[in-house]
């Protein structure tokens, strides 16, 4: 009795070990896929910083910045964001003169960068956090290193 429940542990563990590396080589490929999703991207765009699990409504790991991207939960805009604590015309990225600039477009909850609440048209640099509703962004810009030489 004794050798065959020792024998359905071996195998049980043995099992959760293939498990538990298929797992971890899973999390690479994902990784590496979205690094190659990356390369392909525009310079400048904003990195989800949240959890995307946390999260209860969809939203994409990355979003591309053009010109004037509006941001809101209304299907007009074109980063559309189904968070309730957002509002439908909720905040507008403007490019002008190669920097982009971020305004609030009267939210009833506010925009938010580096944890300060945007009440005019703020310049947006490199690695800044950008807080809409419950959703957390990174501001990444490639051309950083361009406007520091």
């Amino acid at each position: 009795m004794y050798s065959i429940l020792s024998l359905i542990f071996r195998y049980l563990f043995i099992l959760l070990i293939y498990l538990f590396m298929f797992g971890i080589i899973r999390l690479m490929y994902l990784d590496i896929k979205g690094i190659k999703k990356r390369a392909f991207q525009e310079s400048t765009y904003l990195k989800l910083i949240n959890r995307k699990d946390d999260l209860y409504f969809k939203v994409e790991e990355s979003y591309s910045l053009g010109d004037e991207t509006a941001i809101g939960r209304s299907s007009n805009n074109d980063i559309v964001i189904k968070d309730p604590y957002i509002s439908k015309k909720h905040a507008l990225i403007e490019k002008e003169n190669e920097f982009y600039f971020i305004k609030d477009l009267g939210s009833s909850n506010g925009t938010f960068v580096n944890d300060e609440q945007v009440l005019n048209s703020i310049r947006l640099e490199h690695g800044d956090s950008i807080k809409i509703g419950q959703v957390n962004f990174l501001f990444v810009s490639d051309d950083k290193w361009e406007k520091e030489v």
